[in-house]
């Protein structure tokens, strides 16, 4: 049966033991399929106690804190003399990579519980952060980890605890911020430009600003630290409305490593054909490995191939509910939507023509790691995506493998360019540095920027240095030439130029809403009447609004609906909220048309 053999799949991909529970929400199998399998002596299964030793540090032996380096002291000082006066702080600490803003935290927190309070630590994902966690768990007592994966009856007995002031620090994603912690003096926002902040789902909010305004009731520090600032945060610093804490060098005085960038358009015409990984590339993993060092390769896109034609007839292969064109992934022989999960087999012949020319084309991390197996055969390569690390605890397993080093190669999406530090990896790869910048996004190139500066961070923090190899099309792109020259400034200069120019976030104030239906002219038709009454409320003095749209959204069909948005652009979030207050009644469900409004939006698609 399909579902039994995605659980083998599942297995095999992680060696050990799997809770079942695990394995019937990823397979979509049952309990009674487990037991098939275990009758046919594929599969063992034991029952065990439930393990939450990881949810709450015990007491005992402490590790004591690292000496602080001239620019930390500077910094800590600092936030020592911001501590001492009980009200609202705003930091932004501005620390490139490898430059200790872990330790600087940890060491505020020391200062914070010995006055009396309590201190909450938001990080982008949890479960990717696993070297932070062990960190913070080492320092202190009384810690809580929060995350949506714990059980239900341990998340409620966290909960508990944190309420009946057990606990002294909350560690966790984006929800962590409502946790019922009393007198909290410091909330700390690691990586703080991540999007991963703001909550798609209703209720829809922003982990940073929702923290801003609990240090406003609670008069405590906010300290948001990251080597790519937000540009709405950046600009807030220059304003002077958030006071900047600057970390310029690496600790040990190391250097921010070289960055190498491969025109791909170049290495096409060299090579008379293409190779998804350059000579250049492969030349640097190739002097690393032998050195028996270690590699970091990283891809924003999953599966093995995300588009998939017939040679004769040109036909597309979409999905019958969104209109987007379906990812091959090999491991599991299917075709794959990413947005409504339907799946089905690989077509043996053309849907269209019936010939058997089907063409698989691009790439994504499956792809990639054929490729670096048939390039590389003597060394382990570990693959680190949402289809490979589905299993719970499955990211820190492998980053504990790598870090043994159990594997050589470490390749993988944005999840392994957050907060890592393997001193032994001396080269990082970024396999395609166009997969955001070309979406239709305002943020794209802000995001591009982002994900290679912190990727290209994960190399060089050890003694032996390190090298990052950048592959584009489009290599003289600024996002990438500022990305590539470690020059933040320079690239926000440039970028805040554009979006005051356009009244583009940080300087104007947006509000996007969707309209999504199953019928597309019923769609189509709402979004316009509302369209229209908003550009007549924009006409009204003093209003200070521009409507864009409607138009069809860039994913225009997910799951059956058809979707148009518009974008509402004003200076002041008084002006969006007014606004919105004037079309309440038209936003209500109607005709079959839903209608989604999300202020200060992070998704365009």
């Amino acid at each position: 049966a399909p579902r039994q053999a995605k659980i083998l799949e599942i297995l095999l991909e992680h060696p050990g033991e799997v809770s079942a529970k695990e394995l019937i929400r990823i397979s979509g199998c049952k309990m009674p399929g487990l037991r098939q399998l275990e009758k046919k002596g594929l599969i063992t299964i034991e029952n065990k106690p439930c393990d939450v030793t990881n949810t709450m540090h015990p007491a005992g032996q402490l590790q004591q804190h690292l000496t602080l380096t001239e620019d930390q002291q500077k910094a800590f000082d600092t936030i020592c003399k911001k501590l001492d006066e009980p009200k609202l702080c705003i930091l932004l600490l501005h620390g490139i990579t490898g430059s200790g803003k872990t330790e600087l935290y940890l060491q505020t927190i020391t200062k914070v519980l010995e006055q009396g309070r309590k201190a909450i630590y938001l990080v982008p994902e949890i479960s990717l952060t696993p070297q932070t966690i062990q960190r913070i768990k080492a320092r202190f007592n009384k810690v809580a980890v929060l995350h949506s994966s714990l059980l239900g009856t341990v998340h409620q007995s966290q909960w508990n605890d944190i309420k009946e002031d057990k606990v002294d620090i909350v560690i966790g994603a984006r929800s962590s911020i409502f946790a019922p912690l009393k007198n909290v003096g410091l909330i700390i926002i690691d990586e703080e430009h991540e999007n991963t902040y703001k909550q798609e789902n209703i209720p829809r909010y922003n982990a940073r600003d929702i923290a801003i305004l609990r240090a406003t009731y609670e008069n405590a520090m906010v300290i948001m630290g990251t080597a790519t600032p937000s540009l709405e945060s950046y600009e807030q610093a220059l304003k002077g409305n958030y006071e900047k804490i600057v970390l310029s060098r690496r600790i040990g005085e190391r250097q921010l490593p070289p960055v190498d960038i491969v025109d791909m358009g170049e290495e096409v015409r060299k090579r008379r054909g293409y190779n998804i990984i350059s000579q250049r590339l492969e030349y640097y993993m190739k002097q690393s490995l032998a050195r028996k060092e270690q590699v970091i390769l990283f891809l924003n896109r999953r599966g093995f191939a995300p588009y998939i034609n017939c040679k004769r007839c040109g036909f597309v292969l979409k999905c019958q509910r969104c209109d987007i064109p379906m990812t091959f992934h090999k491991k599991l022989n299917t075709i794959l939507c990413h947005y409504c999960y339907a799946e089905s087999r690989p077509p043996e012949s053309c849907p269209d023509c019936l010939a058997n020319t089907i063409n698989y084309r691009g790439f994504g991390t499956e792809k990639i790691e054929d490729e670096i197996k048939n390039r590389f055969p003597n060394y382990q390569i570990i693959r680190m995506d949402s289809d490979s690390m589905r299993v719970r605890d499955s990211h820190e397993k492998a980053l504990t493998a790598f870090e043994r080093g159990e594997f050589q190669i470490l390749l993988g999406t944005q999840m392994i360019a957050k907060g890592l530090d393997f001193p032994n990896v001396t080269l990082v790869g970024v396999i395609s540095a166009d997969t955001i910048l070309n979406l239709p996004d305002f943020r794209a190139s802000e995001r591009t920027f982002q994900l290679i500066s912190q990727v290209a961070g994960r190399t060089g923090r050890g003694t032996k240095g390190g090298r990052v190899v950048v592959q584009s099309y489009n290599p003289r792109h600024y996002s990438i030439t500022y990305a590539t020259a470690h020059d933040y400034e320079g690239f926000a200069g440039k970028e805040l130029e554009y979006r005051k120019q356009l009244n583009y976030p940080p300087f104007g104030k947006l509000a996007r809403i969707v309209f999504r239906g199953p019928h597309e002219d019923k769609t189509k038709e709402k979004s316009a009447l509302v369209a229209d009454k908003l550009k007549e409320i924009a006409k009204t003095p003093g209003s200070h609004l521009e409507i864009l749209g409607p138009s069809p959204a860039p994913v225009t069909k997910i799951n059956d609906l058809f979707r148009w948005h518009l974008l509402v652009k004003a200076q002041h979030h008084t002006s969006i909220h007014n606004a919105l207050q004037g079309i309440a009644d038209m936003l209500k469900p109607s005709k079959g048309v839903q209608t989604m409004v999300d202020v200060d939006p992070y998704m365009m698609l």
